[in-house]
């Protein structure tokens, strides 16, 4: 079951990095394009800032829960390591919990305000509902918090590879 997990943690990992790794290469050809377009061919298109905005809402909130995951993510840990040993543990555990509670509230809160604003239009992309641009909010805390469960009860995955996960499963299988 543990080896099951990892592995959807894993593919929900990767999903996360191309997620966000799209959005800052879709970003880094959409702002020059609009730089051009406004500069060179004289017709400021409407389109190219807010997309870029939208895009980078996208890569912070997707790619902050790969970034957890990979414990690459900001942590102060100045208080924490001046602690006794022996309450390094709890209060470990009592900052994942913690950071669980914020997600659940990204998640409840953030999926509240994409249907409370699901029937208003952005001014600028009119096709586009606003519902649909603050959806990275609950996706995000939805996604960090399945990495927190994850590290509170199969332990920290970011020293982990995936090949070597896959290595261990099938000389596990050869037995």
């Amino acid at each position: 079951m543990k080896n099951t997990i990892l592995r959807i943690n894993d593919l929900i990992y990767m999903a996360c990095i191309w997620v966000a790794g799209l959005s800052v290469a879709v970003m880094s050809l959409i702002i020059p394009w609009g730089i051009f377009a406004r500069y060179v061919l004289g017709t400021g298109a409407g389109w190219p800032e807010p997309v870029a905005i939208l895009l980078m809402v996208l890569f912070t909130f997707i790619g902050a829960a790969a970034s957890y995951r990979a414990c690459a993510h900001m942590a102060v840990t100045m208080c924490t390591d001046r602690l006794p040993a022996s309450m390094q543990g709890g209060v470990t555990v009592l900052v994942q919990v913690l950071m669980a509670i914020i997600c659940l509230f990204m998640t409840i809160w953030g999926t509240s305000l994409c249907m409370a604003t699901w029937n208003q239009y952005v001014s600028t992309l009119p096709t586009l509902r606003v519902g649909i641009t603050y959806a990275p909010i609950p996706v995000g805390g939805l996604l960090t918090l399945i990495f927190i469960l994850e590290r509170l009860f199969l332990g920290d995955q970011s020293r982990r590879r995936a090949v070597d996960f896959e290595r261990v499963d099938d000389s596990a299988e050869a037995v």
